[in-house]
């Protein structure tokens, strides 16, 4: 089954995509690497789930902010190849949470997103990780996520 395939039977639908917020682009491709930068958790009707993770966040809400800048990041990745089948692999995915002083459980917060990637591309979506804290992250947002991409070439 195609990733494209077992997303759809899966019922995951990809957000809107939003412009980015700066002089920047949202991915960019290098060789057989597609590098896809900061991405925040942006629902379907544009606002943002914003605050401290630990605070007026709790956990499950910050998990569900990963899964949802994973959809945007799936979002800008089938924008930049035309189809996610065009992915081979998952091979890094660097998360930042907006934490409370205190608050130590980042890895369980991006978990939403690599389950997500695990969902999509099956084992294929297993990468390597980095989740840290940081004390502010832009407009507040809960999680901001970056991740790297093996991609096949276009036809």
């Amino acid at each position: 089954m195609s990733h494209e395939q077992r997303m759809a039977a899966a019922g995951i639908e990809l957000p809107e995509g939003y412009p980015p917020a700066g002089l920047y682009v949202s991915a960019v491709q290098s060789g057989g690497l597609l590098h896809v930068g900061g991405h925040g958790p942006v629902r379907s009707d544009g606002t943002r789930i914003a605050g401290k993770v630990g605070g007026e966040i709790d956990l499950e809400t910050a998990q569900e902010a990963a899964r949802l800048t994973g959809l945007q990041i799936l979002r800008s990745v089938r924008a930049e190849l035309g189809s996610l089948d065009r992915v081979s692999r998952v091979v890094k995915v660097f998360g930042m949470v907006n934490c409370a002083p205190g608050f130590n459980q980042t890895p369980a917060v991006i978990n939403g997103c690599s389950q997500l990637f695990h969902d999509v591309f099956g084992e294929a979506g297993v990468h390597t990780r980095s989740a840290v804290g940081m004390a502010e992250l832009p407009f507040d947002i809960a999680v901001e996520i970056e991740a790297i991409f093996e991609v096949t070439a276009g036809d």
